[in-house]
């Protein structure tokens, strides 16, 4: 059995965002060989959490990521959001459910060349319910300097912090990073690190980033390790290390 006996530290007395049971995703990539992303996973996420996800390549981290962003639905099992079924939404539903609540950070950062940093994060904030100001967005991530320079003329880190103020404008509920620092430095890496632990503190935001790095795990409230498609263990840290004194 998974060694899930996890306390939640004292989390399973609220209500969770997330709630999720028996989650199964089955590809047949090859006609008849059948790959299962995902093997019956049981979960529960909650308001304002930071998460870490960790996981070897191919253990179904991006997987349950893109179910739980509605992004893919699950061959099987259950998927709710604030007590609303998501497997069983329609894609309108679904569709409003990515562009109303949640924020997605790639490990590429998706900018458009053309546009400035403030002209890339507008995108969002054109279209969102509630938005920030794209200056209040980069000034959250610590780039109020660079409003108006355009991809070319920012670094890699500096580039994936303006792809997390571009997802964080429309002031979501859910913001969820896949492997946000995997072309990166550790340096680099680690300020991009500050930047989503920010955003979880100041706007109360669940914050899940998935890696296979397990150093990024000690700035997390819980940690769930995913393997062949199972969770096989969540545990809570009793101490956050902040992202600066990580080490990889």
């Amino acid at each position: 059995m998974p060694d899930t006996k996890d306390s939640t530290n004292g989390l399973e007395n609220r209500d969770p965002l997330f709630h999720a049971r028996g989650l199964t995703k089955v590809y047949h990539p090859s006609g008849e060989i059948e790959v299962r992303a995902l093997d019956g996973v049981d979960l529960d996420l909650f308001e304002s959490e930071l998460v870490v996800l960790l996981g070897a390549s191919g253990s179904g981290k991006s997987t349950l990521l893109n179910i739980l962003g509605g992004l893919d639905i699950p061959t099987d099992g259950t998927l709710d959001y604030r007590g609303e079924s998501l497997t069983d939404a329609d894609e309108r539903t679904l569709t409003l459910f990515r562009r109303d609540t949640v924020g997605f950070v790639f490990q590429f950062y998706n900018l458009i060349p053309s546009l400035t940093a403030r002209e890339n994060v507008a995108l969002i904030t054109d279209i969102a319910r509630n938005p920030m100001a794209p200056e209040e967005a980069l000034a959250l991530v610590g780039l109020e300097d660079r409003l108006d320079h355009f991809p070319a003329q920012l670094s890699g880190g500096e580039q994936q912090r303006v792809a997390i103020a571009r997802a964080i404008a429309k002031r979501p509920d859910v913001l969820l990073c896949d492997e946000p620092t995997g072309a990166l430095d550790v340096k680099t890496g680690i300020t991009v690190l500050e930047a989503i632990a920010r955003v979880n503190e100041d706007l109360g935001t669940l914050a899940m980033i998935i890696t296979h790095n397990a150093a990024i795990a000690d700035m997390a409230g819980r940690v769930i390790h995913l393997s062949a498609g199972h969770i096989t263990e969540i545990h809570t840290n009793t101490e956050r290390r902040p992202a600066s004194t990580l080490v990889w």
